[in-house]
């Protein structure tokens, strides 16, 4: 039965910022209530908005932060632990890149770094609990994927042993996120080894189905991996958890296509735009997901190489809230119906 989807929603982590309305919770809630925003996903990881140790040690707290969130007209939509989920995983390759994401007390410090990823994504399941929050969004992190392109030709057993030690680090935290009733929604991301539909399956078939592994579908993402991101959620409708609401452009020519020669996101043949610049079919998107039964939230994530953010905000909230389907209780055709006459039914098919 078609559902009707929730939102729209804003992912906070692109606007935040050091000064007013984006430098504090109610601030930036009441900005985004403003532009006509129902939901907000909050970022765990921008102090500035959210106290992740407070909030896992008190539900006193997460009801202030819901009542911030209430007094300005919006709900949580999701915690996102992108960041930290990042470093559960971390290849040798992006050491120094990804020792940003987290504090100086562990940087430079790989095992320490990682510990302090694991515990965060934990305290998470539980704050995402104490807000009574049944979806989180995050990354799988990643140790294979500077050898996703076969050459130099990787040794036999390579990949296996990737996802063996992805699911490896990863069980342990599903299992405290089913214990809070809580999912796991993995953006499916070039960067992550979960970047399409056969890499999450492999994910999935070395945590041997983890009930709470599911998806945060972006078709930002597969635009620029020429997937058919329509056909993926017929193949994996199932296990999508939570929506980010995302464009994205790709134009290939003879210069450059999907790798797009290390240039700048502006003159990348594959690029995220503002809602409604891009390529995505959003009206095919909506249409499916309401098919499937899919009730949860649509949520803004602005990445645009162009646009400015507070253009592509304005313009987000409309845009979401044209395309949600109010689902009808009801076939276009009931008023040619009629009783069901079992009889009658058996003279249609001439059977005596």
């Amino acid at each position: 039965m078609a559902t009707t989807l929730k939102g729209p929603g804003i992912f906070l982590a692109q606007f935040a910022g050091d000064e007013a309305p984006f430098d504090t919770l109610e601030g930036i809630t009441r900005w985004a209530a403003a532009l006509g925003y129902a939901g907000v996903q909050i970022p765990t990881f921008d102090p500035r908005l959210f106290d992740l140790d407070r909030a896992a040690e008190s539900k006193d707290y997460c009801d202030e932060v819901k009542g911030t969130c209430a007094a300005a007209g919006v709900e949580i939509t999701e915690l996102s632990t992108h960041l930290q989920g990042q470093l559960v995983a971390v290849h040798p390759a992006y050491d120094v890149q990804f020792d940003s994401f987290a504090p100086q007390a562990v940087r430079g410090k790989p095992r320490e770094r990682q510990k302090w990823a694991v515990d965060q994504m934990n305290k998470a399941a539980v704050a995402s609990r104490n807000l009574g929050l049944d979806v989180s969004v995050s990354f799988t992190g990643s140790l294979a994927f500077p050898y996703f392109y076969p050459w130099p030709q990787r040794p036999a057993g390579l990949v296996e042993e990737a996802f063996t030690e992805l699911a490896k680090r990863w069980r342990p935290i599903l299992n405290v996120y089913d214990e809070q009733g809580v999912d796991v929604g993995f953006e499916i991301h070039p960067g992550e080894d979960v970047f399409d539909g056969a890499t999450f399956e492999l994910f999935l078939d070395k945590l041997k189905g983890h009930k709470r592994c599911t998806i945060n579908y972006d078709p930002s993402h597969f635009v620029l991996q020429c997937l058919d991101y329509l056909a993926f959620i017929d193949h994996y409708h199932e296990r999508i958890s939570a929506f980010h609401v995302k464009d994205a452009e790709f134009n290939p020519d003879g210069r450059q296509g999907v790798y797009s020669g290390y240039q700048p996101w502006v003159n990348r043949a594959g690029r995220f735009r503002s809602l409604g610049d891009g390529q995505v079919d959003f009206i095919g998107i909506f249409s499916k997901l309401a098919a499937y039964g899919y009730d949860s939230w649509a949520v803004l994530e602005w990445e645009c190489c162009l646009k400015s953010s507070e253009q592509g905000a304005a313009e987000g909230a409309p845009f979401i809230a044209n395309h949600i389907i109010q689902a009808t209780g009801k076939a276009f055709d009931d008023f040619a119906g009629g009783e069901t006459d079992r009889k009658a039914l058996r003279r249609m098919m001439g059977i005596a």
